[in-house]
């Protein structure tokens, strides 16, 4: 990181926070906290990762998806008891901050994989349904009492009558101009759209158009009370699932710019960073923070160079907080509702669909992503879609599917069923099964192999090809013996191609009779057939 501020760094701190300020209001709103709760996390985010984190683009801050998370976690604890909300939310942001800095400290940069890119899309397009339907009653001053997906969507058709009409068209008013001025680049068209709102804040007030109002940034020392009956287990698993969201969503953000500005990638100490950022909002009072879409690429299209655009960008945050915090309390509610509505909007997108029904994969993860989050609501709709992902991924590997191949050239062999013309030699049977061999597949596929022999009597000398197992278990090993054993007693020989240095070297602790070391030392297919070895001896 460079000690001095280039120019573009500057500019590019001075164009993101107009857009960063009046998110982090809006963001509050959605997470059920008070404003001041994300200008507090907008400075923890700034600050702390512009000093900590890896990338020079990210921007951390409020993000729409956290909010949503961390609302329906205090919902779920506290019901809509504004104060019980707030003590709760505070421990579930420093018990994500907490998460990620263990996870920092074990080196589990990874751990964002386990939530798939289509479990992402789809849960990003069903969050953008359900955060754009629960800014609507603050869009037209309607108070609901569903909370769910559907039974309030119900509640706001059926309400249709009672919507205010000043708040609507103020809302309305304020997400066209903001479309329009996305298309004029380096507009903070967010600023724009809270400046003019906040100068007519006096006559939309005298038509019923409720405003913000006042923001106190008091900071004290959190009491750390909770109310009586607390579910530990419950606010532990809210903590780590809101440490996944935020991870999920940070890292897809800084490996996407990353990978296309060709700087490298520290997941461990971007974990760290996103765990420091959110300790300190935590204990602050703030939201949850993370590496959001928009404001990096905001930051990018700004022209930032180095992580001081984002220093740049929290010190003139502060500027505006000082010089104008009074008038922020005037921002009309159906205004930060716009605000939510346009930013998770980009999110809506049909298209995110076409490239899995055109890939013919991951259809039906992705749908039920989207779906779960409508039915089950923030949290358990991504908890049941990741579920949904695993499953379908264990049937794929658990189901058994085994290839027959044969000779092609002086040296190749291939799948005679893709190849017919492929050769396969009287008494030799070349099998490849196309799944890792564990504990869910083992004894199904090494059922399919004895089919396959006892298909053709004549079989003296099997080969097979386990190049798609990168390490075998107990169960796939055992099966292995087991086959071993009734093969040799037909009087045939095994010998054992491809194998990779740690599935070899568990079978040679298995030490099975019928497979010693010299039938496992065979790179290829070609070299097991001619029964060449290339390993050394052990």
């Amino acid at each position: 990181m460079k000690t001095t501020a280039a120019p573009a760094d500057l500019l590019a701190g001075l164009s993101i926070a107009g857009l960063l300020l009046p998110e982090a209001v809006a963001y509050s709103g959605l997470a059920g906290l008070p404003p001041q709760a994300g200008v507090i996390a907008l400075f923890a985010g700034l600050v702390c990762y512009g000093l900590i984190g890896s990338s020079r683009f990210a921007i951390v801050t409020a993000t729409s998806s956290s909010a949503a998370v961390l609302a329906s976690a205090t919902l779920f604890l506290a019901g809509h008891d504004p104060g019980a909300r707030a003590a709760f939310a505070l421990y579930l942001v420093v018990g994500a901050g907490l998460a990620f800095v263990l996870a920092a400290s074990l080196r589990l940069g990874a751990i964002s994989n386990f939530i798939a890119r289509p479990v992402l899309r789809g849960y990003a397009f069903g969050l953008a349904l359900v955060i754009t339907l629960k800014q609507w009653p603050q869009l037209v001053r309607l108070p609901v009492h569903a909370s769910e997906f559907f039974p309030l969507l119900l509640e706001v058709l059926r309400s249709v009558g009672d919507w205010h009409l000043a708040s609507l068209a103020c809302g309305l008013i304020a997400l066209a101009g903001l479309l329009a001025l996305e298309r004029i680049p380096r507009v903070p068209g967010a600023l724009v759209v809270i400046l003019v709102s906040i100068a007519t804040s006096g006559a939309l007030g005298a038509h019923g158009v409720e405003l913000t109002g006042p923001i106190r940034l008091a900071l004290a020392w959190p009491s750390f009370t909770l109310p009586t009956g607390t579910h530990w287990l419950a606010m532990v698993e809210f903590s780590v699932a809101l440490m996944f969201i935020l991870f999920a969503e940070s890292y897809g953000s800084i490996r996407t710019y990353a990978l296309r500005h060709e700087d490298p990638v520290q997941p461990n100490r971007d974990l760290l960073a996103l765990g420091v950022a959110n300790l300190v909002s935590g204990l602050l009072q703030g939201t949850p923070v993370g590496a959001g879409y928009s404001g990096t690429s905001a930051n990018e299209a700004a022209g930032a160079r180095t992580r001081i655009a984002g220093l740049c960008a929290a010190a003139v945050v502060a500027l505006l907080v000082i010089l104008f915090l009074p008038w922020i309390g005037r921002i009309p509610q159906p205004v930060l509702a716009a605000i939510v509505i346009r930013a998770v909007g980009k999110s809506l997108r049909p298209e995110v669909f076409a490239n899995y029904f055109r890939w013919q994969r991951d259809r039906t993860i992705v749908l039920v992503a989207a779906l779960a989050v409508m039915l089950f609501g923030v949290m358990n709709g991504l908890l049941a879609a990741i579920t949904v992902s695993i499953a379908i991924l264990i049937r794929s590997l658990a189901s058994p599917r085994l290839s027959v191949l044969g000779r092609v050239g002086a040296h190749d062999y291939v799948s005679t069923q893709r190849f017919p013309e492929a050769l396969t030699p009287p008494g030799l049977l070349v099998l490849r099964p196309e799944e890792p061999l564990f504990f869910a597949n083992a004894e199904p596929v090494m059922t399919l192999v004895r089919a396959e022999v006892l298909k053709r009597p004549g079989i003296r000398l099997l080969v097979l090809s386990l190049e798609e197992s990168p390490d075998l278990d107990s169960t796939a090993l055992e099966t292995l013996a087991e086959f071993c054993a009734w093969f040799s007693g037909r009087g045939g020989e095994l010998r054992v191609a491809r194998l990779k240095d740690a599935a070899r070297e568990a079978l040679l602790r298995v030490k099975v009779e019928q497979l010693q070391a010299s039938a496992l030392d065979y790179s290829s297919v070609d070299d097991a057939v001619r029964g060449q070895h290339v390993r050394p001896q052990p």
